[in-house]
């Protein structure tokens, strides 16, 4: 089956069960029930195998974090085929995994790499459905790269489980019935920062910002201006730097001169890691600006940019989905076999690509099906815990996962290279969440394929 076949066989036999239920019910019988895997879909396995597809950064500036996931999907994939330890299959509130694959099937893989290129995301993606009849895509570390594999998925009828993905837009204005993101987003990231840091900087404050120019770095500015905006902070400059930008230097001389005592940083991965050195080697870290230190803050932070980045990293502020010190059942289950498979200890982006992996197949578990739009019914409204935040929804309205949020900064004194960020707030996810409607968008009807 191609990408381009449409639906009409499905939505045929669908509305044939449906005739039948009300005919049944009609004449006061039970309503006939027919299983979802009833239906054909794209991909459907038919031997003992199911295929999954693993797209991810294996080069560009978000290389390490595309490794780390895939790091975790490999992981993923030896705990649902019954090796190694389990790990948070364990602590998981859902019982449905028990280690023999999906539906019986072993667990197969393919990858791909997204060179943080949408085009390149999509080709590749493509090819893993296409060629490899992969029956759900993962991945990301861009959320240009998310957006644009998300709307192929759809088309092609397959489940896309979103991985290190930070835009609103992913599951705002550009959501799909076939996506789905357990991973936080820019608004909370906004939310959870604006109190932190006018407790620590206080609400007289100017800042300004620098902004990858794509996506990710338009919401994540806009939901920090306007959460730190409220507060009464201002706003002296906002520009935008290419992502393929690695010297800085242009861009961190004017930032002295504009009056403003706190520059933004809406970056990421090693964009991240070469903005900050610029600015620490500009002087800014110990500079002075209207009679108060000049700050620093990082929106998006993860351990493998604070590894990156080094001691220019301590004291600086930003937010997290997920880091390895919690001491919740669920996160020290996946570190000890993450650190005992790999050596050190996962990143925010491992963990919720480890996380996603585990939601699907628990999902087609409970759906008895690998049908895309049985697996959404099943992921839709589900609650769950034991995968390390705490409780969390996966929300109807949007497919976003609501959840508590961390505010981490650098950490002044660490006990080892592993040891760069310390917590200090866990946002209650009531505090991050939202109205499924302010970002717009139309999440559609599911496509089977």
């Amino acid at each position: 089956m191609s990408i381009e076949k449409n639906l009409d066989k499905l939505q045929l036999s669908r509305r044939t069960v449906l005739k039948a239920g009300a005919a049944g019910m009609a004449a006061g019988a039970a309503p006939m029930i027919i299983p979802s895997t009833a239906h054909a879909h794209m991909n459907e396995p038919t031997g003992s195998s199911v295929t999954l597809g693993f797209n991810v950064p294996q080069s560009g500036p978000y290389a390490d974090e595309g490794a780390d996931e895939l790091r975790a999907y490999e992981l993923a994939v030896e705990h649902l085929n019954g090796g190694g330890d389990g790990g948070m299959m364990g602590t998981f509130s859902s019982k449905a995994l028990q280690g023999d694959g999906i539906l019986g099937r072993k667990v197969e893989y393919v990858t791909g790499d997204t060179q943080t290129k949408p085009d390149a995301a999509r080709a590749s993606a493509r090819s893993m459905i296409e060629k490899d009849g992969a029956v759900m895509i993962t991945g990301g570390s861009s959320s240009g790269v998310a957006v644009a594999v998300q709307a192929l998925c759809q088309e092609a009828g397959i489940i896309f489980m979103a991985g290190l993905t930070h835009s609103n837009d992913t599951t705002g204005k550009d959501k799909k019935a076939n996506g789905f993101r357990h991973f936080f987003n820019s608004y909370m990231s906004g939310a959870a920062l604006a109190p932190i840091l006018a407790a620590n900087y206080g609400t007289d404050r100017t800042a300004y910002h620098l902004t990858a120019d794509y996506n990710w770095g338009y919401t994540t500015e806009e939901a920090v201006r306007t959460s730190t905006e409220a507060i009464g902070w201002k706003t002296a400059a906002a520009v935008k730097t290419p992502l393929s930008q690695t010297d800085f230097s242009s861009y961190i001389a004017p930032v002295q001169a504009s009056g403003a005592d706190v520059l933004v940083l809406n970056h990421y991965g090693a964009n991240m890691v070469n903005s900050l050195t610029s600015a620490v080697q500009f002087g800014l870290r110990n500079a002075q600006a209207n009679g108060k230190n000049f700050e620093i803050v990082v929106p998006l932070y993860s351990r493998l940019m604070a590894k990156g980045a080094g001691e220019n990293v301590k004291g600086i502020f930003g937010s997290t989905n997920w880091h390895w010190s919690l001491s919740d059942e669920g996160s020290k289950a996946f570190v000890k076999s993450f650190g005992t498979k790999y050596g050190f200890p996962p990143s925010q982006a491992a963990h919720t690509c480890y996380v996603q992996t585990l939601l699907y197949a628990d999902a087609c578990q409970r759906a008895g099906s690998h049908n895309p739009c049985a697996v959404a019914e099943a992921l839709e409204g589900f609650e769950f815990d034991g995968l390390g935040n705490g409780p969390t929804l996966y929300r109807a309205e949007d497919h976003q996962c609501f959840k508590d949020v961390l505010v981490v900064k650098g950490k002044e004194n660490p006990d080892n290279e592993f040891d760069l960020l310390e917590i200090v707030e866990v946002t209650p996810a009531a505090q991050v969440t939202y109205d499924a409607s302010i970002f717009g968008g139309d999440l559609g009807t599911c496509n089977a394929g």
